[in-house]
């Protein structure tokens, strides 16, 4: 079976918020890849493209595995997709390190956005679906991709990367614009218009 195969048939589920402790905690490595992984790929995958995203760990929906998906525009506007079980990132050290700051977002923590200076080239190891070694190399949006989808795998949110200051901007710009993601959301589409008080009862 191709891997291509796991990115079809899945089912959406609601996204995991910040807050929520399997975003905060440290995920356990994956060891068995067989179905019920396979079955968790195609959810996420279902989710993530819902979402409208370009990437998702499975904490994002709310399994404390490591494992993410991606579908990601590189540095030459190229799309890259896959899957890593127990991701190692590696960045550039000296004057190979080159920081990108750029504007960085989380499907788990809607309608925010704040600047994060990441290193724009990122090599990522770890395991396919079926268990195979396999090495990502990205760069451009891929290699923030990379390295946002590995930091919540150990409990990291970009968040968690900010000032206090930029964090209480990023609170406030999500604060702001809740009321455009239900609960379920990506399984309940965004609002387009912010509910009545008798519809919030």
């Amino acid at each position: 079976m191709a891997e291509a195969d796991l990115t079809q048939g899945g089912k959406v589920l609601p996204i995991t918020r910040w807050g929520t402790p399997v975003m905060h905690a440290q995920t356990e490595p994956v060891t068995e890849f067989g179905e019920e992984l396979h079955g968790l790929i195609r959810n996420m995958w279902a989710t993530m493209r819902a979402a409208e995203g370009v990437g998702l760990a499975a904490t994002q929906v709310g399994v404390g595995v490591s494992v993410f998906v991606y579908e990601c525009p590189d540095a030459d506007d190229r799309i890259q997709r896959g899957v890593v079980c127990n991701p190692v990132v590696t960045l550039p050290e000296g004057k190979d390190r080159n920081l990108d700051a750029a504007e960085e977002g989380c499907l788990s923590y809607p309608g925010g956005y704040q600047s994060v200076a990441r290193p724009d080239l990122a090599t990522c190891t770890g395991q396919d679906a079926y268990g195979n070694e396999i090495t990502v190399k990205g760069t451009g949006l891929l290699a923030r991709c990379l390295q946002h989808e590995t930091d919540h795998l150990g409990g990291t949110v970009f968040g968690d990367r900010l000032s206090a200051r930029a964090r209480r901007q990023l609170d406030k710009k999500v604060e702001e614009l809740a009321w455009r993601y239900p609960d379920d959301w990506p399984v309940s589409p965004k609002r387009s218009a912010a509910p009545t008080p008798q519809e919030e009862d």
